[in-house]
């Protein structure tokens, strides 16, 4: 995928999430989420970790020699997803939510992180090649891709901790469904079972769980089961 449909993801996604965001009280950022024990403040922080990611990783060597990592190849069992790994993810977005405060600082920070992210995509050279903070040596522009994964994916849930309808973007339902979809299985899919985007997406990710025939029709399409976790 071009970087700069990536780009173009992201943008769109963290516009979404900062509408539905411009909307919120105090109150809204200490709901529960479904990816414990974040509350939805906390989770949109780590979203914001998540996308400040690309700075990081574009601090490392362009080691053109690296064996590279696809982007599903991220989403595998292991370390990453370790109880200390898992504690410390979960600290870092604490942290900033209680630095950050109120909804309106959560806001300006997720639009800056996001579009500093954008920028530094578009700006860098085809073909460059990052190491993750996993110690995974990935295209920068797979990597992107992750990034979508955790403004898509969380913005799901917090669409759930907040009672409110998904606001995911086409832009970031295109590189979800063909992340977990060989190509033209998800339009189909939709039609097959009569879901929107958000509600295959959600099936396919463990946001929802599927019927037997739904399961079976996944199946039958080839869909790819991501080990996610809280990610990042």
């Amino acid at each position: 995928m071009p970087a700069n449909s990536v780009a173009a993801a992201i943008a769109a996604e963290a516009a979404a999430l900062g509408s539905a965001l411009a909307e919120l009280t105090a109150a809204d950022l200490h709901r529960a989420s479904p990816c414990p024990p974040w509350t939805a403040g906390e989770l949109t922080c780590h979203v914001i970790v998540g996308a400040g990611r690309i700075t990081a990783a574009l601090s490392s060597p362009d080691d053109r020699a690296a064996t590279l990592i696809p982007t599903v190849g991220y989403y595998r069992p292991g370390e990453r997803f370790s109880v200390t790994v898992d504690a410390d993810r979960i600290e870092v977005a604490r942290n900033l939510s209680r630095h950050l405060g109120g909804p309106d600082a959560i806001r300006a920070e997720l639009a800056r992180a996001c579009a500093e992210a954008v920028a530094l995509l578009t700006k860098a050279p085809a073909g460059r090649i990052v190491r993750t903070r996993h110690g995974d040596s990935m295209l920068l522009t797979d990597f992107a891709r992750t990034r979508v994964v955790e403004l898509g994916l969380h913005g799901l849930d917090l669409a759930i901790a907040l009672s409110r309808p998904p606001w995911l973007t086409a832009e970031a339902a295109t590189v979800l469904e063909e992340l977990v979809l060989p190509a033209g299985n998800a339009a189909r899919l939709r039609t097959e079972l009569g879901l929107d985007r958000p509600a295959l997406i959600a099936l396919l990710t463990g946001r929802a769980m599927p019927s037997p025939a739904e399961a079976a029709a996944f199946a039958n399409a080839g869909a790819v089961r991501l080990a996610l976790g809280q990610s990042g």
